[in-house]
């Protein structure tokens, strides 16, 4: 069982309402759910169109043929009908009786009769749940969540009639324990569970999620959010929280990242711990605001005048995207580096249900230095270590000892000093810490067969539809192996290596034009794919052409 329904629109319709509503009756009847949202960047107007697939089955990628459309314009129908299935369907309001092979009721009128023409999306909901088998209560129970009470009554009687006019047999599905994300709530929720007690961002699309989320729920979770004036003021506020003491993140999108360069490599020069969310869109420049792409990875690793240690993580969905974060606070405190997490809007913004998130598998670790260790005036900030790290202390709680920074090139105490020598061995100390920055690495994660004959790799949020693509093509016979990297610099090479030596042929997946992860991996391996299979118009691959691709090249 595995159906692809859309709803389309235009902006200021109320689809994200019947689709945030569906997604949770999928979930709680025990559905799987991959949803991906397409907007513009408009308050009103424009073709908006969002994607829900569900299966009794874990789904982690889009899929281009459709089962079912539910349209609440005619623009929907004119672009999307061509992408139904044999034995789809597409559902409209009566006003569209015109457009061929399109069922259509009088729902505008019906929800108007009901006392508001918004209805027409809880209609939509009964709709899309008759069509599927799903159990009314369900529903009802969603809308009891989701109104006040004044409108629980009127929206519930809309529900029964949409449920009534595609009623079907219900499906019993076994419930399995999940819970409901996208990866921009998954990030948030990972920077409160690693103790990150300040967020501060300017909001950008696709990255706004995250300050949007943490300030829903600053009070709950004890953390103090502040939307910034700009996207220099957002970093350079985060290491000023940092410095005091307390774990701080802001985030952006690749041009907010573009303006915060120069606090970046502040934070490189005085070796004080934050992490950052870049959440990729389409540029240069404003480029395409609303849609996907990783065409940032090139920048992130070069971003910041000067040299100096960092490290960046390709969140591939929103489990990940959790338990990257939190990793994140612990390597930033423990190198007392940047930390760059690379996300997208595909990831930020598909709705996915997964297993509750392992709360006890969290381990909170600062690393930092004792300060009854230090007499006062004894306290070195940039102490020469072996490993390039240096005993860190909080200011106020240093045993009288003064902790000092400054962006100039500075002594072990934190005193400005241009010499020569100075300046030699502290690019060398801050630059040891690499060695144990590779050793903390994490080896991509596999999908297919040991014996491969071929390697698929991927990074970030290409994982789920690569992974899937490859699962149904080693069902068809092919012998694949894919790799999906999370950590991309440093770049771990060991299982790619392994895998190399055994194919014959060797393909990279990436939505950039460039190529810009084979690239890396030729810097870093010394070898060249054999081919590229990128995408770069904005959407994130459907799993039906990429299998095509692959099997092309095959």
């Amino acid at each position: 069982m595995d159906y692809n329904i859309l709803i389309g629109g235009a902006a200021g319709q109320g689809m994200d309402t019947v689709v945030t509503m569906f997604n949770k009756v999928l979930q709680r009847s025990g559905y799987y759910v991959y949803t991906t949202a397409n907007y513009r960047s408009r308050v009103r107007g424009g073709h908006n169109f969002f994607q829900i697939r569900m299966s009794d089955k874990a789904v982690s990628a889009p899929r281009k043929e459709l089962d079912l459309i539910f349209a609440l314009n005619r623009e929907t129908l004119e672009i999307h009908s061509n992408r139904l299935k044999e034995g789809g369907v597409a559902v409209a309001d009566s006003s569209m009786a015109d457009f061929p092979n399109t069922k259509t009721f009088d729902l505008v009128e019906k929800a108007k009769e009901l006392g508001n023409e918004k209805m027409i999306t809880t209609i939509g909901l009964g709709l899309l749940m008759g069509r599927f088998g799903i159990e009314l209560n369900y529903g009802e129970d969603v809308i009891k969540d989701t109104f006040k009470e004044s409108l629980i009554e009127g929206n519930i009687k809309a529900l029964e009639y949409g449920y009534e006019i595609t009623k079907q047999d219900v499906v019993k599905m076994d419930y399995s324990d999940s819970i409901l994300v996208d990866g921009n709530m998954a990030v948030g929720l990972g920077a409160v569970a690693a103790g990150c007690k300040f967020y501060c961002a300017y909001p950008m699309t696709p990255s706004s999620g995250v300050l949007g989320y943490l300030a829903d729920v600053s009070k709950e979770m004890e953390i103090v959010v502040d939307q910034c004036e700009d996207e220099v003021a957002a970093l350079n506020m985060a290491l000023g929280a940092s410095f005091a003491g307390v774990r701080a993140m802001t985030g952006s999108s690749g041009a907010g990242l573009a303006l915060m360069s120069e606090a970046l490599s502040l934070a490189g020069i005085i070796e004080t711990p934050i992490v950052i969310i870049d959440v990729q869109r389409p540029g240069p420049a404003t480029g395409l605001p609303t849609d996907t792409e990783q065409s940032d990875l090139r920048f992130l690793i070069h971003n910041g005048h000067g040299e100096f240690p960092r490290k960046i993580i390709a969140l591939r969905n929103a489990e990940d995207a959790f338990y990257q974060t939190t990793r994140a606070f612990n390597l930033a405190d423990k190198y007392q580096i940047p930390v760059i997490l690379m996300s997208d809007q595909h990831v930020a913004d598909s709705n996915v249900n997964i297993r509750p998130f392992d709360l006890d598998s969290i381990e909170i670790n600062r690393y930092l230095a004792n300060p009854a260790k230090y007499e006062p005036g004894t306290y070195k900030r940039y102490e020469f270590t072996a490993d390039g790290i240096s005993p860190r202390l909080i200011p106020t709680r240093a045993n009288g000892n003064l902790v000092m920074v400054d962006s100039d090139e500075h002594n072990e105490y934190g005193r400005i000093d241009e010499t020569a020598e100075n300046r030699i061995k502290m690019v060398d100390k801050r630059h040891k810490k690499f060695e144990g920055i590779i050793k903390d690495s994490e080896e991509p994660w596999e999908t297919g067969v040991d014996d491969c004959n071929t390697l698929v790799v991927c990074w970030g949020s290409t994982h789920g539809v690569v992974k899937e693509a490859v699962e149904h093509l080693n069902n068809k016979g092919h012998k694949i192996k894919a790799l999906s990297f999370g950590d991309v610099f440093p770049l771990p090479l060991e299982k790619f290596k392994k895998y190399h030596e055994r194919a014959d042929k060797y393909i990279v997946v990436e939505m950039n034009k460039d190529g810009q992860f084979e690239g890396l991996i030729r810097q870093e391996a010394l070898v060249k794919a054999d081919h590229i299979i990128n995408k770069y118009d904005g959407r994130p691959f459907f799993l039906e052409d990429l299998e095509k691709a692959l099997e092309e090249v095959l």
